[in-house]
């Protein structure tokens, strides 16, 4: 099948380190299945600019489309070799460009088209008319998905969840065992990510030991702590998905998401996880139930922690976002 995918959350070069792969991983998985994938990627220049992400000239990159545009979508321009069979749009900049090609496509939906929706009245009507004309929608997460149908629930028959996946991880860790409680939190340096509400938390609680991870440090390295950790926690807001929360929970963890937000519903509360109101009173009081709680209960959450993330593999959620496009697209 040919697909076109447009968005500007991708890499137009190999070794682009400041955007991230999430996209990028659904289409190595759709060209693994045998799929011919076309990338566009509309990029506002002055955005560009303002995040600091490298810039490239209008023209063909490799699969990559790089478009550049000082207005938003007055005109838009597709390759004329392009004829796809299937048309897939993420962020607002890619839904809006693709509303204006006229395709049958789908829109996917992150965090950033919630706020676009409810806080930039401009915007809001564009994205509102161009996810009415969309054929099916994709939300991130079950969080997201929730919030859009809470605004719009006229979209609910054509709506799913399109989550990424993550590859199986070997050397599952042992989990908690006797002494001290190894609690871990990792993330970019930003404010929403709420890692000083972690430390401010465990500070002189007895009985455990924190490990912060700010950016920058190897992937391989981030997993290598996870299993000798018991508890990961991150209760950062505004997260579309959140990916470090399955390598958690495919690395052993106690996993602990923000309540009501990223990827809060594929960890349910107190089954294979946990989740937590983003204040430092909240997170400190969970971590002492979490303590308190039986060894073999917590090892059932655990092995169901296990069991979940099975179901999340990159195959698995690429193969389920065709399906589930070409079934509303019928």
């Amino acid at each position: 099948m040919k697909i076109l995918f447009i968005t500007d959350l991708y890499p137009v070069m190999e070794d682009e380190k400041t955007t991230p792969r999430t996209l990028w991983n659904f289409v190595r998985e759709w060209e693994k299945a045998g799929h011919k994938v076309d990338v566009i990627k509309p990029n506002f220049i002055l955005n560009s600019f303002l995040r600091g992400k490298p810039f490239y000239k209008t023209g063909q990159y490799g699969e990559v489309y790089n478009v550049n545009y000082w207005l938003p979508f007055i005109k838009v321009t597709q390759p004329s070799t392009l004829n796809p069979q299937l048309t897939i749009a993420h962020m607002p900049s890619g839904i809006l460009y693709a509303d204006k090609l006229g395709l049958p496509f789908v829109a996917g939906i992150h965090n950033s088209d919630l706020q676009v929706l409810t806080k930039y009245p401009y915007f809001r009507g564009r994205m509102l008319k161009a996810l009415r004309n969309a054929r099916a929608i994709a939300c991130r997460s079950p969080v997201i998905k929730n919030k859009l149908l809470a605004l719009y629930p006229e979209f609910e028959k054509k709506t799913f969840t399109a989550p990424s996946g993550i590859p199986p991880l070997p050397n599952v860790g042992e989990g908690r065992g006797e002494g001290v409680i190894k609690i871990l939190t990792a993330a970019h340096d930003k404010k929403r990510k709420n890692i000083d509400k972690v430390i401010k938390a465990c500070k002189d609680l007895e009985g455990f030991e924190l490990t912060v991870i700010k950016g920058g440090v190897a992937r391989e390295k981030v997993l290598e702590i996870m299993r000798e950790s018991d508890i990961f926690i991150l209760p950062s807001v505004h997260e579309t998905f959140g990916m470090v929360y399955l390598e958690a929970m495919a690395s052993g963890c106690i996993t602990v998401c923000t309540k009501n937000d990223g990827i809060d519903g594929i960890i349910k509360d107190g089954e294979n996880g946990f989740t937590v109101e983003p204040t430092v009173q909240a997170v400190r009081e969970l971590l002492l139930k979490i303590k308190n709680t039986a060894p073999q209960t917590l090892a059932a959450i655990r092995q169901r922690s296990l069991e979940t993330v099975k179901d999340y593999t990159p195959e698995k959620c690429a193969e389920n976002y065709l399906h589930y496009s070409m079934f509303l697209l019928r």
